[in-house]
């Protein structure tokens, strides 16, 4: 009861500059097959997309993606009982490709964020939404992996951040918005993306973990924005060892495979230059967390908020 439906109405201007087809939606499994037919044909209260959202509070405040509410001129919202609203869109984090929306209503159930750090590979979900229209849809699977980078949400935003939890829970397109949960219903995630070469279900899906979703929609409530914690690092995951080897062949460098963020450079006057991190340096863990990968490092980092201090250990020479 506490997922709903979400349907995104654009004007019919922004209808006609769409495309036939955006192959992007083999990830974003955006809404119906109507999307794939010239925009012009459809009514004007046809909408132009379609998925899911998650009720997180009483008083009717809805988590969703941005991908599904990008460009509407109207949000509607329709609950499980089939009751509808129009919907407020608060506040939006493309980087994250979350969404907050607000309906106005009273005493609705909701659902309660949990730890998602707290979640381990093989323990079970399942994924709640709306795929093809059909609603109130629910599939069961496990936590595949956790902290994977499928390389989607650079083409809106220059800081992205991929830190998906994996699931093998059947995801489509409509179910973009909606909840993964863990057995005992608490929300681990918010379902975002599918890894498909046909747009549909093909094995795999992608959630944003909770905790991130939880900090970008407080800040969202209390500023309108995303404060972000920014380190001011470029680099690469040791554990790649393409991106190994071209390192070593670039500078002429003998260095290994290994966990951790290898730095490459560092922006003038950041955080990571006035601590005194160098080119070269390996982060290995930040406030005692390990740093396995750069998606782990900037869902860390993205966690915090401006003047927010941390521990960074790092490997030198």
């Amino acid at each position: 009861h506490t997922v709903v439906s979400i349907k995104n109405y654009s004007s019919q201007r922004q209808r006609q500059n769409q495309q036939y087809f955006d192959p992007f939606d083999f990830f974003f499994g955006q809404p119906d097959q109507q999307q794939r037919r010239p925009q012009q044909q459809q009514e004007q209260d046809q909408p132009s997309g379609m998925g899911s959202g998650v009720i997180i509070s009483q008083d009717g405040y809805i988590v969703t993606n941005n991908h599904v509410i990008d460009g509407a001129s109207k949000i509607e919202v329709t609950l499980n009982n089939q009751k509808s609203y129009t919907a407020e869109l608060v506040g939006t984090d493309p980087s994250t490709d979350i969404a907050l929306l607000k309906i106005t209503e009273k005493g609705l159930p909701f659902t309660k964020f949990v730890n998602s750090d707290g979640i381990n590979v093989g323990d079970w979900v399942l994924a709640v939404g709306n795929p093809f229209g059909l609603t109130s849809t629910v599939t069961a699977g496990i936590v595949s992996a956790k902290g994977r980078s499928i390389n989607i949400l650079g083409k809106n935003s220059e800081s992205p951040i991929e830190s998906f939890i994996q699931t093998d829970a059947a995801i489509n397109p409509g179910n973009s918005g909606g909840a993964l949960v863990n057995a005992n219903g608490d929300l681990i995630g918010i379902n975002t993306a599918i890894s498909s070469p046909t747009g549909a279900y093909s094995g795999y899906g992608f959630a944003v973990p909770a905790n991130l979703v939880k900090k970008v929609v407080e800040d969202i409530k209390a500023y309108g924005i995303v404060q972000r914690g920014y380190l001011g690092v470029k680099g690469f995951d040791l554990s790649n060892e393409d991106a190994v080897k071209q390192y070593n062949k670039q500078f002429k460098k003998n260095i290994k495979t290994d966990n951790g963020v290898m730095v490459t450079e560092l922006v003038s006057k950041g955080s990571a230059i006035d601590s005194g991190i160098e080119e070269g340096d390996i982060i290995k863990e930040v406030d005692g967390k390990p740093i396995t990968s750069f998606s782990s490092l900037s869902f860390i980092v993205g966690s915090k908020r401006p003047g927010d201090k941390v521990d960074i250990k790092v490997q030198r020479g």
